[in-house]
């Protein structure tokens, strides 16, 4: 009885552990399956999901007209496999091929191509970092044809056929940044790494505008990684950068790198710098530093040749600054151009102030103190009569002492700091307290041009959103009235005469025959070891263009000339010339009637009207002329002409004459046009053209870019004319002007500052 009564004891414990035991797993199954389904639906997915990154395409950077100036075009990273090239016995085959193609050294790629992981296995993937990060499509071919030949040799030496391609050398397809302008604008662009990460200038500046967001797609794997058939999957679109369009004109850009390349070349210096503007609109239309560098081969760069002078650099102005002086005194009616002073000498606390001839022209009248850059008039005109606190209001409304607000963020504020009587005459004439900012005197002089608003200045001309097709335009931003019209009238009247006397105008080699040109000149001794240097000067020259209807501010900059008695009349107002003269034939300003010809100098030539002439007969007027002329079209009469009529042109230039509609014109062979011309006639014939290189056209191809077809023209300089990174770098070393440094001017020891009178010097 008891043994029956504790089996059923046994019996019943047991089965309640059992049934007990089931409860538990039932309600933790419940728990897992209903309660935290989603959870753990979650986790495995987790497990089970892979993802790719779907990189967005970095937004393109063009000038006012839409030529490319950075651009994504595809590139290549080599990757090897350590385990399949030790398999295959080729390791010294892969490291030499390898070494000679992409300059990296043959023992960095041994090390590469018999790397092993922690577990002492050969690994699987190895990036050749930085030679063989993102390199062009011809070095890709090379390293392909090098794997190409390396399976050959095996399989011959073998007999027999080996499988596989890639002889554990493999190219992983990207993209990188490209300049096909290559030194073009190279400042204002800036560069990105072979890394994709952007370092300086515009580049850097507006990247989280250009750079676009990733996108991705995720999807669910098996066991092995591979993509289950059935399963879901989520894309993510890339967004990609948006497209900035600049304000500046290639075919000025040109012209003003071309400019200062001839002068740096003659001179020598340490630096120069060019700025070309509206001055009715502060848009940039040209801005150039030299030394400069490639973007595309940055890593080969003095890295003091990234600084961008045009902004980032501070000096004591000089004579240049005197506009601001006369600009208030006429403001003010305290200018006088007829009322005489005595030259050469003024009494100044701490030092006397000296004109460039010491002993002075006698009694002069205030107008030949302007023309001959007379420091004496101007300390009469800032010190005595201004006095300290009108002249500073007016040097600060004028801009300086603060940033102008260009879109670089590079830009520095300059300094202002008049004190005592000795600051305020030295202020008077560009030396002392004040250290501006190229862009600083830019903005300055464009509003005495323009009627006297101070604008803003932009380089920025307009950002497009391609995922949107919205366009953001800047638009023309003013700051301040600084003086009224008709002192802005009078004062450039003042200032042309500085250019139009031709025997005591400092300013006389920048005129130009058939134009009316005002400007002033500079001349600062440099700073050198805390004293005025006796033998280094910053020389420059600014001025506007024409002066009834101003189309362009042009500074030209130029740091130690290496030239004994330099001056800015000498040295850059050439350089201003050239510029301007380029860029008002360029942009067709008739020349004016009321300013006699130049007798002793080649006059420009004007295009005639052409249109609605036959082929012959228009050839044969340009043949009477001295133009040469090229037809595109196979029609019998001229619909259309480039240039325009009116449009200054040299005689080296051709005018292309359209005998055909727009839609049945092929565009001809461009060999050996210019930039501008050929850009013109692809517009003509509804082509989109891209560039690469500088110079003249040597030849075009048919090419997509972002799936539109364009044509491309690769440019080249003439013989002799390609730039010398070498020099630049070496000028760099010798001590280039960084961002921000101080290339300071002034008087000599004894107070007085050059000019660029017959005397010598330059102010």
């Amino acid at each position: 009885m008891d043994t029956v009564k504790r089996i059923k004891l046994r019996t019943l414990f047991v089965g309640g552990l059992i049934t007990l035991l089931f409860l538990v797993l039932f309600t933790r199954i419940f728990w897992v399956q209903v309660v935290k389904a989603d959870f753990w639906l979650g986790e495995a997915k987790k497990i089970w999901a892979a993802s790719d990154t779907i990189p967005a395409e970095r937004g393109s950077i063009t000038d006012r007209n839409g030529n490319l100036l950075a651009m994504n075009i595809p590139a290549y990273t080599v990757v090897v496999n350590p385990k399949v090239i030790q398999e295959l016995g080729i390791e010294d085959q892969v490291a030499d091929g390898l070494s000679k193609i992409l300059g990296k050294p043959k023992a960095d790629i041994v090390k590469q191509v018999s790397f092993r992981n922690a577990k002492g296995e050969y690994s699987q993937y190895r990036e050749l970092r930085p030679e063989g990060l993102n390199i062009e499509k011809k070095k890709s071919d090379e390293v392909a044809k090098l794997s190409a030949q390396i399976k050959k040799d095996l399989e011959e030496k073998r007999g027999k056929k080996i499988s596989g391609s890639d002889m554990g050398i493999t190219l992983i397809k990207g993209s990188k940044r490209f300049y096909p302008n290559n030194t073009l604008a190279a400042h204002l662009l800036g560069f990105v790494n072979k890394q994709g990460d952007p370092v300086i200038g515009l580049e850097a500046d507006f990247n989280d505008v250009l750079k676009g967001t990733d996108g991705k797609i995720v999807y669910e794997k098996d066991g092995n990684r591979v993509q289950v058939d059935n399963g879901t999957a989520k894309l993510v679109p890339a967004v990609n950068g948006k497209n900035i369009k600049l304000t500046i004109d290639n075919e000025i850009q040109h012209y003003v790198q071309d400019a200062i390349q001839e002068a740096y070349d003659l001179y020598k210096p340490q630096s120069i710098t060019a700025i070309v503007a509206d001055p009715n609109s502060m848009e940039v239309l040209g801005m150039a530093n030299l030394p400069t560098f490639n973007p595309n081969s940055y890593s080969s760069s003095n890295p003091i040749n990234f600084n961008n002078l045009a902004v980032g650099g501070t000096y004591e102005p000089g004579s240049t600054f005197k506009i601001v002086t006369l600009a208030g005194a006429v403001q003010e009616k305290m200018f006088n151009p007829n009322e005489e002073y005595m030259s050469g000498r003024i009494s100044v606390p701490g030092q006397d102030v000296y004109d460039i001839k010491r002993s002075g022209w006698g009694p002069i009248t205030y107008l030949e103190g302007l023309k001959r850059s007379s420091n004496v008039a101007f300390v009469h005109l800032g010190m005595e009569r201004l006095g300290k606190e009108k002249l500073t209001d007016y040097i600060r409304n004028f801009g300086f002492g603060t940033k102008t607000g260009i879109e670089i963020k590079q830009e520095v504020r300059g300094s202002l700091n008049i004190q005592g009587k000795s600051d305020v005459a030295r202020a008077s004439f560009g030396q002392g307290p004040v250290s501006v900012t190229p862009i600083q005197q830019v903005a300055a002089v464009a509003a005495v041009a323009n009627g006297g608003k101070l604008l803003k200045p932009h380089i920025v001309k307009e950002i497009d959103d391609p995922a949107t097709d919205k366009k953001t335009e800047t638009r023309t931003e003013q700051v301040r009235q600084v003086v009224t019209a008709e002192t802005s009238k009078l004062t450039s009247g003042f200032l042309e005469q500085v250019v139009s006397d031709s025997k005591i105008g400092t300013g006389r080699n920048a005129a130009i025959p058939g134009y009316r040109v005002a400007g002033k000149t500079g001349t600062a001794q440099k700073i050198v070891n805390g004293t005025y240097s006796k033998d280094k000067y910053v020389v420059s020259f600014i001025g506007y263009a024409p002066v009834s209807n101003p189309r362009f501010v042009v500074y030209v900059i130029v740091d130690s000339p290496s030239v004994p008695d330099p001056g800015g009349g000498k040295i850059a107002a050439p350089v201003f010339k050239k510029i301007v003269t380029q860029s008002l034939r360029y942009m067709g300003v008739k020349p004016d009637a009321s300013v006699p010809p130049s007798q002793d100098k080649k006059q420009p030539l004007t295009v005639p009207d052409l249109t609605g002439l036959t082929l012959a007969k228009a050839q044969q007027e340009l043949k009477a002329r001295g133009l040469a002329s090229k037809a595109v079209g196979k029609g019998a009469s001229v619909l259309k002409q480039m240039p325009a009529a009116g449009t200054i042109v040299s005689d080296s230039q051709s005018v292309y004459l359209v005998t055909e509609e727009e839609n049945k014109l092929q565009l001809p062979s461009l060999a050996g046009s210019s930039l501008r011309e050929a850009l013109q006639l692809c517009s003509s014939v509804g082509r989109k053209c891209v560039t690469e290189g500088e110079g003249y056209v040597i030849s075009q191809m048919e090419a997509k870019l972002n799936g539109e077809p364009v044509v491309k023209l690769i440019l080249k300089p003439p013989a002799g004319e390609e730039a010398s990174d070498a020099s630049a770098a070496d000028a760099a070393a010798a001590g280039g002007s960084a961002s921000g440094s101080k290339q300071d001017g002034g008087t000599d020891a004894a107070g007085g500052q050059p000019d660029d009178s017959s005397g010598g010097g330059g102010s």
